[in-house]
């Protein structure tokens, strides 16, 4: 029986996918709009061992472009680092793979699970759940176009109806992936209701390859509950880490028994907000980053006196310099 994380004398060992050694255990999951270079490289900062692209659509790739070429841009203190892929076409994914791989990435991921509405009515990312077969023939088809690594991350299955998760965790492994990430929420649940943790425990049972769990994980507890129950092999951190970095050392703190860093207060909060802006007006520009700092910028301040009236501040925000001058005012408002 596989021991549980306490067990280990300090720490749970690196998870090896491939040639690479994944420490801490722990990765960012991908997430469309938002896992760009400047959010992964704080992650990686923060202590998360493994960091996604944003979801890359095979055909954008191919094409090429600015858009493609933002989405694959990262530095070296990102490494190790996945491209995750989405589609539905195992050759047009095995070229895309291929060229994915020639721009340097550790691993190649493949979406089987995200639930947006352009993206199934595609037959793509979630929507790949209720045809096991083709999975089977894009697993089988980027596996043998790379020598990089290639993971899939999926969902429990397309409804409660049609949970596959391991039939199609199985098909992975004979194709030759390197590892598995299991979203423990059907496709048609999106993003409601509570994660099925046992699902993923149910995985991790029938795969020898490695598993990252993924689902409901929102604290350094969190974390740790779920690499004891669902006995996998890494724990995969979305949403709690939207404004929220440090998750990722809080996260590893407590594997290695050590205390566990206290949240940071508002005014770190906020200073952390203004690098992670000033990360995205070297790498976008500000123009390209002020939209995408507005919707970011609010995470950090969430939960704090006054934070959804400076959220709107925010929101009105029509420079670089506004936004900025609007969370300064407030990171000395706190320290008042």
């Amino acid at each position: 029986m596989p021991r549980k994380w306490r067990d280990y004398p300090v720490e749970p060992p690196a998870v090896r996918i491939g040639p690479l050694h994944i420490h801490p255990p722990l990765a960012l999951a991908p997430m469309a709009g938002i896992t760009s270079h400047p959010f992964r490289l704080l992650a990686r900062r923060h202590g998360c061992g493994l960091v996604f692209s944003e979801m890359i659509h095979a055909r954008a790739l191919l094409h090429g472009g600015s858009y493609s070429r933002q989405l694959t841009f990262f530095e070296e203190a990102e490494r190790p680092i996945g491209f995750q892929l989405v589609g539905s076409d195992p050759e047009l994914l095995a070229a895309a793979a291929r060229q994915a791989e020639a721009l340097g990435a550790d691993l190649i991921d493949l979406n089987l699970g995200c639930p947006s509405s352009r993206i199934v009515r595609n037959g793509e990312g979630g929507a790949l759940m209720r045809r096991p077969q083709l999975c089977s023939d894009i697993f089988k088809a980027v596996a043998e176009a790379v020598s990089c690594p290639v993971t899939v991350k999926m969902r429990k299955g397309w409804d409660n109806q049609s949970v596959n998760v391991v039939e199609i965790a199985r098909r992975a492994e004979e194709a030759g992936l390197a590892a598995v990430t299991v979203h423990g929420r059907t496709v048609a649940q999106g993003y409601g209701g509570k994660a099925d943790w046992e699902i993923i425990a149910a995985v991790k049972e029938a795969v020898s390859i490695p598993v990252f769990g993924n689902g409901d994980v929102a604290s350094a507890d969190d974390a740790a509950a779920m690499l004891e129950q669902c006995r996998c092999d890494g724990v995969m951190i979305g949403r709690a880490a939207l404004g929220n970095p440090w998750i990722f050392e809080q996260v590893r703190a407590r594997l290695e028994g050590r205390p566990v860093p206290a949240p940071p207060a508002l005014p770190e909060r906020i200073k952390m907000a203004l690098y992670h802006f000033h990360l995205l007006c070297r790498f976008k520009g500000e123009e390209a980053a002020l939209p995408e700092m507005r919707r970011q910028a609010g995470w950090y301040l969430k939960g704090f006196p006054g934070a959804a009236q400076v959220r709107r501040s925010i929101a009105g925000a029509a420079t670089a310099e506004e936004l900025r001058r609007v969370l300064q005012k407030y990171m000395m408002e706190a320290k008042d």
